[in-house]
This record gives C-alpha cells, structure tokens and sequence, in this order.
C-alpha cells in the first residue's frame, strides 16, 4: 500500500495578527505549524504503516521554510516528502492550489490520497475534494475513523450534522481527515536526530507538466477582498425572578428588534 498524505505549514493562528490598513495576515515573527487537521491524516497514514506496512509519502506546496513540516513528519516515521515550490505558485487560492498539486500528484505512486478536512489559514475545507475531482477520485470528508480489509475496501467513518455515516470505498481514493480523529504521535527521538539526513525531493513548475494560466494569481478565479479580526460583543444582559411569560415576551421583543419576525 503506498498513501500520500498532502500537509501544510500554516501560521499559528493563536498568534494572528491584522494589518488595519492591508487587511492581510501579518506573518513576520509568527510561528508556523504543520495544520492540525492535516495531522489528523497523517496519523492515519502512519497506522496503516504500522499495521500494513505501507509506504507514507508526505506532500506540501509553500515556500522554501515549507520544508520544516517535512522534516517533523520525517520525524514522526513517514518514508518521503515532497515539497512543491515555486514563486509562479504564489497567490494561489483554492483552484489554483488543487490544480498545482493534482498535477504533481500524477507523478506519484498511491493508493490512497489522504489530506486534513480545511486549513486553519483559510477554512474552506476546498482543497482536499477539488484535488480528488482533478484526479477523478472517490473521495469521502470529515473521516473520523477508517478500517481496511487488506484488499481493497476501505470502511470509512465520517461526521455529520445528525450524527455518523458508514460508508465503503475502494481504492484509489482520497480522504480527508477531521483533527479530532486521532491523536498525533510525538516525534521519535531517534528519527529526529536522522531527519536532516534525509533527502526532500522539490518540485518548480517545470518538474511535471502544468498550464502556466492555471497557476498561481493568475490562475486564480477568487481573492481575498478583506481580512479583519471578529469584534467584541457587548456583555448581554441578565434576567432574573421573571415567570415564563415574561420571559417569552422578552425573548418576541429581541428577535423584533432583530427584524427576525
């Protein structure tokens, strides 16, 4: 069984800070990390390891520092990495992402494509189904848990709004994982102190074929307009010793006020 497993270095975002007159992230001094959710698959890649012996490929698209996630993924047993990085990537959204990584993703061997549900930088929870379309891929979201036969049925769980779906699939797919679906291993002391020996394998835009209309800005049909933290709310106010009646009228009168009825 071979599994990739698409990672990404984002921001810390308990750290976040707004540029007021930009609106963007301000990322100078900000510590990075590998996305949560996106520890979510790995953990899964590396239990298939553990149980199947499967070979784990880990795969991100950034800049160059994007390596550090590879090397903390080396360190928590992963076979090879991939880092896809070029200036002409730059400013890509959603589309322009998937379509970049689908394309290098055609020169890897795999049976399953594993990748977290969202990015905790953008929260669209896009990537991981547009790059199964561009592959023409299975795909099933949200995956809390997953069992294989050893053949070629996966057993899938996935949340849901009501509750828990069961759902089968048969390789190739591609899945992507909540962060809440296991607990990511800590690094192994041993693979640390041999993760810089290991080689990352990096990819431009002229290691696999790409259309350079797709890439990047310019291949991207959507950007961001305005970023701007949440606002304080007002404290709310507190009733007490009123009777259910009351309290109904109260409750009529503020959803009035809301132009809610």
């Amino acid at each position: 069984m071979k599994i990739v497993v698409c990672i990404k270095q984002v921001p810390d975002t308990t750290e976040i800070k707004l540029d007021p007159v930009k609106g963007t992230l301000i990322r100078d001094g900000v510590p990075s990390i590998m996305n949560p959710d996106d520890k979510g698959a790995l953990e899964q890649a590396l239990l298939f390891k553990d149980k199947y012996g499967a070979e784990v490929t880990v795969i991100t698209m950034g800049p160059p520092q994007a390596a550090a996630i590879i090397r903390e993924a080396y360190a928590m047993g992963v076979d090879k990495g991939i880092l896809v990085s070029d200036r002409r990537f730059g400013g890509a959204d959603t589309l322009a992402t998937s379509y970049t990584l689908s394309q290098a993703l055609k020169n890897v061997e795999y049976d399953i494509i594993l990748a977290g549900r969202q990015a905790i930088d953008g929260d669209t929870a896009q990537v991981g189904p547009q790059i199964a379309e561009q592959l023409d891929l299975p795909q099933i979201t949200y995956v809390e848990d997953v069992q294989f036969d050893g053949n070629k049925t996966l057993t899938v769980r996935r949340n849901v709004e009501e509750g828990h779906e069961e759902l089968e699939v048969e390789l190739p797919c591609m899945l992507t994982f909540l962060a809440s679906a296991y607990e990511p291993r800590y690094m192994n002391v041993r693979d640390i102190m041999t993760t810089f020996g290991k080689e990352i394998t990096e990819w431009n835009a002229d290691s696999f074929p790409v259309d350079p209309e797709c890439l990047g800005l310019k291949g991207s049909p959507t950007s961001v307009k305005k970023s701007f933290t949440k606002g304080a709310k007002a404290m709310g106010k507190l009733y007490d010793d009123i009777t259910p009646e009351e309290a109904a009228d109260i409750i009529l009168e503020k959803l009035k006020e809301k132009f809610i009825i």
